[in-house]
């Protein structure tokens, strides 16, 4: 028995027309966009009555994708809830980056909140934590050569 890879991470949101967006504006590329709901999805998921619109986004190479899901019944009472980056439970996502600079350069003048500025992490990266819409904290991450 063993685990192969990643297959994918999924992040639920309400606007998913601007989640997805911003992945696509990050460089990700749609790999599907479907809906879904049914008795079936309802008894994969512990939910009832489950109606969900889904993207599903890639790395142009093929590898691990991300699956934004909106949740258009049943919806969460709670909102969106603003972690942090010391909050408990999964908390970001990390993208491998060529040229930090010019992408945090990018995000700032879109508005895109940014924790601190680019930080170096001993002679092996150079850091950035950003938060993507509705919450979603990203890790910029390039390997200094």
């Amino acid at each position: 028995m063993k685990i192969n890879r990643i297959d994918h991470v999924s992040i639920n949101v309400n606007d998913l027309s601007e989640a997805k967006a911003f992945f696509l504006d990050l460089g990700l590329e749609v790999q599907a966009e479907w809906e879904l709901d049914g008795e079936q999805l309802d008894r994969i998921v512990g939910l009832n009555d489950v109606k969900t619109a889904c993207v599903g986004l890639g790395m142009p190479d093929g590898q691990a994708w991300i699956e934004l899901v909106k949740f258009y019944t049943p919806s969460d009472e709670k909102d969106i809830q603003q972690p942090f980056a010391n909050t408990l439970g999964i908390r970001h996502i990390c993208f491998a980056v060529e040229d930090i600079e010019a992408i945090v350069a990018k995000l700032k003048k879109k508005g895109t909140e940014i924790f601190s500025e680019i930080q170096q992490y001993e002679e092996s990266y150079k850091l950035c934590y950003v938060r993507g819409p509705e919450g979603i904290i990203l890790e910029l991450a390039e390997k200094i050569r």
